[in-house]
């Protein structure tokens, strides 16, 4: 079985590589487990963790073979992935290209999220290739995505730091990538 965890940040292919965790249009919240790099149902008091909230407006995952360590203010966590594309299965490793960076805290840790849309023309719910074209074409979707994470966890548990272009975040994944390529 694949550890998600170890495959490879970029694909052969040169695009980032982004693992799906949630599907977009779901509300169940599963994450990679760090021993097996399988996906588990995140849990929360005992429970397999189900947000009380709107579904995921997007395709939520992680970069593999990237760590935001606690040492250097992370969240212990896989670089988080916001891919917008129509509902993928979970478990799905997508080549995506970067279009920009959420920058978040999450109780005082880093908590970004690349913002990407898929390398394939043919999966794309959008025609843009760049934050420019994406703030001009879709500024709304920032809007969204800022206000879904603001609330879905609670008022107050998420704090929105802005935003950041394309190279922001591929130097974001440089900052937490694990293993050369």
């Amino acid at each position: 079985m694949t550890h998600l965890l170890h495959l490879p940040s970029f694909s052969e292919h040169g695009y980032l590589n982004a693992v799906i965790e949630i599907p977009a249009g779901t509300n169940q919240k599963y994450e990679v487990d760090k021993t097996t790099g399988q996906l588990r149902p995140d849990m929360r008091h005992g429970q397999a963790r189900v947000v009380a909230f709107l579904p995921y407006p997007v395709n939520y995952g992680f970069i593999p073979s990237t760590l935001m360590d606690k040492e250097r203010g992370g969240d212990g966590d896989p670089l988080d992935v916001l891919v917008l594309a129509e509902s993928q299965p979970r478990g799905s490793v997508l080549e995506v290209l970067p279009i920009g960076l959420m920058l978040l805290q999450d109780g005082g840790e880093l908590d970004h999220k690349v913002l990407a849309i898929p390398a394939d023309p043919a999966l794309r719910i959008i025609s843009v290739e760049s934050w420019t074209e994406f703030q001009q074409q879709y500024s709304i979707i920032r809007h969204i995505l800022e206000l879904f994470f603001l609330y879905y966890d609670g008022l107050g548990v998420m704090t929105p730091m802005g935003w950041a272009d394309a190279q922001a975040a591929l130097a974001e994944v440089e900052k937490w990538r694990l293993l050369p390529q």
